[in-house]
């Protein structure tokens, strides 16, 4: 599966320039079965990295525009009364997909955003006590401006933690920059390029990744990370354990696509930041995270 992953990789290149990184850390997002939160300002490519991943891998997308006047039912679907039947059916809502961009979250109700927390933890939703199980594999990529933006409304840290990953793209650098405004636009890039995998690649994909090696010795140098984040008096809270999971099965994502066999501890780092940044809320204001996610780092011995 490695060349699948290579093409993939290479064609998202293609259409979001100047990005490798970010790239690699929402695959690592996606094999690991997690979902993806994408904070930046407007105009920064966040929605065009969702659909090109959309067609490049082939699986049901579904889009979401978040406004403080949805309700609930508006995501999730209600049962909607039959006059010739008499009966109720189930109208399912835009989640029943398996790749779900949710556009600006953070623009909609906190009752609004609550509505994904079942379907992100347990690939499941409850509908007037009725269970309905969603497709598998269920990604979820939710895009959300700063909070500085009028008319938004911060997610919950329980929302939070449900997001495996927290990206910012940011500017593209100037010789990427140049590249987008002389070169071919991007969107249509995106309508010259087919589908490079498929449900059952991914599904494969995932398999492998969670098959990847991890040693006991590497566990405890996860737990030591975590334990720091909750002794050091730095944060309102320590990392907690569904974070330490999550370090755990990107880092295992991460090394698969070094077409590693086992995890490292640089492959814990390399994930690090992105996975732990939004779970953690400093006590002093900082004005860049990524510092004290390094300083975890350098406090932590390997």
């Amino acid at each position: 599966m490695q060349d699948t992953v290579s093409q993939l990789r290479s064609a998202l290149n293609r259409i979001i320039v100047g990005k490798e990184e970010h790239i690699e850390l929402l695959l690592c997002c996606l094999f690991s079965g997690g979902h993806l939160l994408l904070e930046d300002r407007p105009g920064t490519g966040k929605t065009l990295l969702s659909s090109a991943l959309a067609v490049l891998t082939g699986l049901d997308y579904k889009r979401i525009q978040c406004t403080n006047d949805m309700m609930p039912s508006d995501v999730l679907g209600t049962r909607v009364y039959d006059l010739k039947s008499q009966e109720f059916h189930m109208h399912k809502g835009p989640v029943f997909c398996q790749l779900l961009h949710t556009d600006e979250i953070n623009r909609a109700t906190p009752k609004t955003q609550s509505a994904l927390l079942e379907a992100m933890a347990e690939h499941q939703v409850t509908i007037d006590g009725d269970t309905f199980h969603l497709p598998n594999p269920f990604f979820v990529v939710a895009t959300q401006n700063p909070s500085t933006h009028q008319g938004t409304f911060p997610l919950p840290e329980a929302q939070l933690d449900r997001f495996t990953l927290r990206l910012s793209l940011g500017y593209a650098e100037a010789d990427s920059e140049a590249q987008i405004l002389f070169g071919t636009n991007p969107k249509q890039q995106l309508q010259q390029e087919t589908a490079v995998c498929n449900t059952d690649d991914i599904l494969k994909i995932q398999q492998q990744v969670a098959s990847v090696h991890v040693s006991e010795t590497l566990c405890k140098y996860v737990q030591k990370l975590l334990q720091y984040t909750r002794d050091c008096g730095e944060f309102e809270d320590g990392l907690s354990t569904r974070a330490g999971q999550a370090l755990i099965q990107t880092a295992r994502a991460k090394a698969y696509l070094n077409q590693e066999d086992f995890v490292l501890p640089i492959h814990i780092q390399d994930v690090f930041d992105a996975v732990v940044s939004h779970r953690l809320v400093h006590k002093n204001y900082v004005a860049n995270n990524t510092s004290s996610t390094n300083h975890i780092l350098e406090k932590v011995a390997v």
